[in-house]
């Protein structure tokens, strides 16, 4: 199997985690860790259900697999993520020398890969990791776009006039 059908696989892997976070009203991002072609750990958006603004999908796989491996350092590792990483999980990501990260949609206003910020080669960090974004991009973008749609809608009050 191509590399390009491998990661359009875990993708859709991912994107099952994320269909969990928005059945539980979080964010639907999806994460998991993947190393010699096993699945070490998965995380999806939980900082609702955990009262914890880092309970992003990949912190929570990050966590996951730190104690499944039982190192901090997660060698050789690839982290499959629905949403093009935020600074606080980039910098996660750096710590834990994860080698390679897959993303689907691109955050053109917080993506700390490509967008906001380029962390992934940054000279300053230690560590530096090699990415590709846009797999199931448009899958990826109109997972997230319903779910605020939907936000919208149940937030809207009614005019009075």
């Amino acid at each position: 199997m191509s590399d390009i059908l491998t990661d359009e696989s875990w993708m859709r892997y991912a994107i099952r985690l994320a269909q969990r976070a928005e059945e539980n009203g979080e964010v639907p991002v999806g994460a998991l860790l993947v190393q010699n072609e096993k699945v070490i750990a998965e995380g999806w958006n939980q900082v609702i259900e955990f009262h914890d603004s880092t309970a992003h999908a990949e912190i929570v796989a990050i966590r996951q697999a730190g104690k499944k491996i039982e190192n901090y350092r997660l060698i050789n590792t690839t982290l499959y993520v629905t949403l093009e990483p935020c600074v606080m999980c980039m910098g996660a990501i750096s710590h834990a020398r994860i080698k390679r990260l897959v993303f689907g949609a691109f955050d053109e206003k917080r993506g700390a890969v490509c967008n906001a910020l380029h962390l992934t080669n940054a000279p300053f960090l230690n560590h530096h990791i090699a990415w590709q974004g846009g797999i199931l991009e448009e899958t990826c973008s109109q997972l997230l776009k319903d779910f605020f749609t939907q936000r919208r809608l149940k937030t809207k009050k009614p005019r009075i006039e």
